[in-house]
């Protein structure tokens, strides 16, 4: 089973996967059509059983289809959240809290240092600098699963209504969104041609990779810009050249992790990845028993 629309660590080769209707899109839309032998469409709130194991699959708040699983067994309730966010996105259903014994939690962003700011001002940054820099084009980077369709969804509610120029590798990730309801306004392809002039005083959005490529040379004098919560960290967003840092993470910040974990007030938190020394440090204080699984494998930037 596949927990959340974020694929990338569990590719299912010719098993069963059983996911969101979104996931399976998802999936279909990164690796082909073929990407499984079997597939079972499981909605959010709906309850499969296998050997007396019932799994129910509630929202994470992550991306389109992102899913929390609660296993139930003999009385026994697990979550495993996967990746998640508390705040609001326009782009996905919101965060489910489920009462558990056991909650299974993520802590990529787990120092007290990782406090992301409102959406909403963030793009009012970006705006502000458009508005500045009026000769100049401000190329957004942006992972092409949930990140850029959630920029651009801000956008819209901030008031722009103008085209949005998209890379070519975000085409079938925004039509994909589209299709499951979430209006992303007037998109145009990055690679139009014209002179660079065109493209002055507009925003294209991007996969990181292509902001710092010989791709981004096509633009007028552009103003790089990365959206990611690891953009609290200023040295790397001067390591990466970034010009005007977004801080916006699809991943839970501190205060969202404490609070997840205060709420709902678990037998035993265990934390899969991240920072999860500090997390399992705030449990202890909290009389919270946890536990670090140190696993690996896992890439800290990966969906950020």
């Amino acid at each position: 089973m596949i927990t959340h629309g974020h694929a990338d660590h569990a590719r299912a080769g010719h098993g069963t996967v059983a996911a969101t209707p979104e996931t399976l899109a998802i999936m279909a839309t990164r690796y082909g059509e073929d990407f499984t032998g079997r597939r079972q469409a499981v909605p959010y709130g709906e309850t499969i059983t296998h050997n007396g194991v019932e799994v129910t699959l509630v929202p994470a708040g992550h991306v389109l289809g992102s899913a929390q699983a609660v296993v139930r067994w003999k009385g026994l309730t697990m979550v495993v959240s996967g990746d998640y966010k508390r705040r609001r996105d326009p782009t996905c259903t919101r965060f489910e809290p489920v009462p558990c014994d056991v909650f299974i939690t993520e802590a990529t962003f787990g120092l007290p240092v990782f406090r992301h700011p409102d959406d909403a001002g963030e793009i009012r940054s970006l705006l502000a600098s458009v508005e500045q820099f009026p000769e100049r084009c401000h190329i957004v980077g942006a992972y092409a699963l949930g990140k850029a369709q959630r920029v651009i969804k801000l956008l819209r509610e901030a008031g722009w209504g103008k085209p949005i120029f998209v890379h070519g590798a975000l085409e079938r990730l925004n039509a994909l969104y589209e299709a499951h309801g979430v209006e992303l306004g007037p998109l145009a392809p990055a690679t139009a041609s014209g002179p660079k002039e065109a493209f002055a005083g507009q925003i294209v959005i991007a996969p990181p990779s292509a902001v710092a490529d010989r791709w981004s040379r096509r633009f007028p004098d552009p103003v790089d810009c990365f959206a990611s919560g690891w953009m609290r960290v200023r040295a790397r967003a001067r390591q990466r050249g970034v010009e005007l840092p977004l801080i916006l993470s699809d991943h839970a910040d501190w205060d969202e992790l404490t609070a997840t974990l205060s709420e709902l007030r678990p037998g035993e938190v265990w934390i899969t990845h991240g920072r999860e020394e500090a997390l399992e440090r705030w449990c202890e204080l909290e009389g919270l028993p946890a536990r670090a699984l140190r696993l690996v494998g896992y890439d800290e930037e990966e969906g950020e």
